[in-house]
């Protein structure tokens, strides 16, 4: 990759686009409970409102569907919000705006609107939290269209994926997860976008497919080590960055490599995004499956707030490589367990 490159941090990554694309473009102002706080959000709006004054770096209310109204009429009216629910959960209060509104005027006036607004919501977990801090909605709000839904799993990606959901007119949700927040990768400094819809192979392998969203793609990566060192069992692993639009050309042309599938997200087995993949393997990529896709998510019940349920709860490398182990050598005897390794 061309250009300066420097390690930071997933939030840093994150604050440095925010910083770029106000510093470029004065129609791009940023909304949200907390924007005035000495912390900014993790770290992510640090610096901003001294920079841009408190005209483009709003501190709203604690009113979820007012202040995502407020961003639609500006996003309307020829501005560029950045929207931060510091938690995803209640945005489920700013549904009817984000779903109604945000997602149809376009539709609705015939091409003659566009909502460019960018939403920045929370997921992640921890002990304490609990069942109404812990979910991820990144599923059923895939499931609409005129919704564009991002999950960047590392700081570089993070940083170009954020600059193209600014950029894009359709409204994006973009989708942080809490745990990445301080990991630290190589990131180009300079101005730079990736564009929506295109996946990544993280790593390459020829024995089964594993896609794996957000925080569960670093999970992803260390199983295929584990199961390359310890099972001889070569792991192809794919991170999607978005759900929606999906990258379906890189999937199925993985499957055609390993015929088997493994997909591990951070939300419910349910109609969730694991059974979207499923249903394009079975569908368009039913002749190159040699063996049942596998499935990996959060038990069918809310999140636990016990430190030790909470470790049971959420899935991570180890669920990942008995799930590559049963489809490629037939199921073992040993127990899956939800802890995280």
């Amino acid at each position: 990759m061309s250009g300066h490159m420097k390690k930071i941090s997933y939030s840093e990554a994150i604050r440095l686009t925010m910083m770029q694309a106000m510093k470029r473009d004065d129609s791009v102002i940023a909304l949200g409970c907390g924007m005035h706080s000495p912390k900014g959000i993790f770290g992510t709006v640090s610096g901003l409102l001294e920079r841009f004054g408190p005209e483009r770096v709003i501190e709203t209310p604690i009113a979820e569907n007012g202040m995502t109204g407020i961003a639609v009429g500006a996003a309307l009216a020829g501005l560029r919000p950045v929207l931060i629910h510091q938690r995803f959960d209640f945005i489920l209060l700013a549904l009817d705006q984000l779903i109604n509104h945000a997602a149809k005027w376009h539709y609705l006036s015939a091409g003659a609107f566009s909502v460019p607004l960018t939403v920045r919501c929370i997921i992640g977990h921890g002990w304490g939290q609990g069942a109404q801090h812990s979910q991820s909605f990144h599923a059923f709000l895939s499931n609409i269209p005129g919704l564009r839904v991002v999950m960047p799993s590392n700081g570089a990606d993070a940083k170009g994926l954020l600059a193209a959901s600014i950029y894009d007119n359709n409204p994006v949700v973009f989708i942080e997860h809490q745990s990445l927040y301080k990991s630290v990768c190589a990131v180009r400094t300079e101005w730079q976008t990736i564009p929506l819809g295109k996946a990544r192979i993280v790593n390459k392998g020829s024995d089964v497919t594993i896609v794996a969203l957000s925080a569960l793609v670093e999970e992803a990566h260390k199983a295929a080590r584990v199961l390359r060192s310890a099972h001889r069992i070569s792991a192809e692993v794919i991170d999607p960055r978005t759900v929606n639009p999906l990258d379906k050309d890189l999937v199925l042309s993985s499957l055609r490599k390993t015929g088997r599938m493994v997909i591990a997200e951070p939300g419910w087995r349910t109609c969730g995004f694991g059974a979207e993949i499923a249903a394009v393997c079975a569908n368009e990529g039913h002749r190159d499956l040699r063996a049942p896709v596998k499935r990996i998510a959060f038990p069918e019940a809310p999140a636990p707030t016990s430190r030790y349920l909470d470790a049971l709860y959420h899935p991570g490398a180890a669920d990942i490589v008995s799930a590559c182990r049963d489809i490629v050598h037939g199921p073992g005897k040993r127990r899956v367990s939800y802890a995280r390794s």
